[in-house]
């Protein structure tokens, strides 16, 4: 008889976790290729750096993975972009997380500031076929990532029942603050109602940190120093430099759930002051039609700023200043994180947080991304996401090349 592993929530992971220190080229490389590959926004994101960390390359475990996602899930800022610098750190230190950031952030940051230069010439890339079959891609991509991680993380009636019921209460309460309150409640939940893990913590399902509690409490003072310093110096220097480090810093600190979320902030922060309304809105739909976070359309309008500065200084002070916070409250959370996981009460809130995720993305899987690369495009859209998903989940095919696949494959169908 086949002995059951003592920790369900990882059966069909990885059986082997890479451990030795990877290096900074290995981290761009790696990052550079879901920068100019991962459509679909950030909850696609998760998703293809699942396909590329967990399933392909096992620099974690599916259960390490969903505990990163959880914590980056409770930070504001940009999620992917967070669980991302937070791999890089992982697995080349400082120098692996700025490697990260910078390969999967600026092939969608050159791009912005490409169609900024040259917006009276750019068409309307709103309504391209290629375009559409990369949201049927992320369909997917998501889809995949979704059915996966519920096996794992999922595997009992308890957890599947709370990532249900954060599935639901995130459908029907579409904010980004009721989503911190889903996994919030789900690992309440999970520390009242589940079971505690039969044993401790498994070595390879740490996740190592190689961030002191010293950096990680300069990182916090520099978080809040900033958030409170910015707009003092912008009001006593009037410079426009300021005014724009500011402006995009505090939509970076002060934005859960990233992605679409921060566009209203952004839109409160720079129209009219630094961008007209029409500028703004092309802007946004260029954002939809290419790769990487969505937070990178600061680029565009730092690009596009009737004031100084403007052009690549601009895009490059708005591009640094809304990441940033990122960045920093990564690193002030880490250490402080995986201390906490040690003990058995956190284990199973962790649980309920994990199972809470499946929920959550289970919820994004639905809107924005079917009714966005399905129901608003049609029945070739749903043809060409099932023919995606058969070549990822039974073809086990790279997320990657499925999303080339199916770009070409709309330019020519839909």
């Amino acid at each position: 008889m086949t002995q059951r592993s003592p920790h369900p929530e990882d059966d069909g992971a990885p059986p082997s976790v890479s451990r030795h220190p990877g290096t900074v080229g290995e981290v761009f490389l790696v990052f550079l290729r879901l920068g100019l590959t991962s459509f679909g926004g950030p909850v696609a994101h998760l998703a293809y750096f699942r396909d590329a960390f967990v399933t392909r390359r096992r620099w974690l475990t599916e259960k390490a993975y969903a505990d990163l996602v959880g914590l980056c899930q409770f930070l504001p800022g940009p999620a992917s972009s967070q669980v991302g610098m937070a791999l890089g750190l992982q697995r080349a230190g400082y120098p692996g997380m700025l490697a990260a950031w910078f390969a999967f952030t600026m092939p969608s940051v050159v791009l912005l500031v490409a169609f900024a230069l040259g917006l009276q010439q750019a068409g309307d890339l709103a309504e391209a076929g290629w375009i559409d079959g990369l949201k049927a891609a992320a369909v997917a991509v998501v889809a995949h990532a979704v059915l996966s991680m519920a096996k794992t993380l999922t595997p009992d009636a308890p957890r599947a029942t709370i990532a249900a019921a954060a599935m639901v209460l995130v459908l029907l309460v579409p904010n980004p603050f009721v989503t911190v309150a889903a996994i919030l409640l789900a690992g309440i939940i999970g520390w009242f109602w589940l079971r505690p893990p039969q044993s401790g913590p498994r070595p390879e399902d740490a996740f190592p940190v190689r961030v002191s509690r010293r950096a990680a409490w300069t990182a916090s003072g520099v978080f809040l120093g900033l958030l409170a310093g910015l707009p003092v110096l912008a009001a006593a220097t009037g410079a426009g430099w300021a005014a724009m480090l500011d402006s995009f810093y505090r939509a970076g600190s002060l934005v859960f759930g990233g992605g679409h979320v921060v566009l209203p902030l952004l839109q409160a922060e720079t129209v009219p002051t630094l961008v007209d309304p029409e500028v703004f809105l092309a802007g946004y739909g260029a954002a939809q039609a290419v790769p990487g976070p969505l937070f990178t359309f600061a680029g565009f309008l730092g690009a596009s700023s009737t004031g100084e500065p403007s052009g690549l200084v601009g895009a490059a002070v708005a591009v640094l200043a809304i990441f940033l916070p990122a960045a920093l409250l990564v690193i002030a959370a880490l250490p402080f994180w995986e201390r906490l996981r040690g003990s058995t009460s956190a284990q199973k809130a962790l649980m309920g947080v994990n199972a809470g995720v499946v929920g959550i993305l289970a919820a994004a899987l639905y809107t924005p991304v079917f009714t966005a690369g399905v129901l608003e495009v049609g029945i070739e859209a749903l043809v060409l996401a099932v023919l995606a998903f058969v070549a990822l989940n039974s073809w086990r095919a790279p997320a990657w090349a499925v999303v080339i696949g199916a770009g070409l494959l709309g330019a020519v169908l839909l």
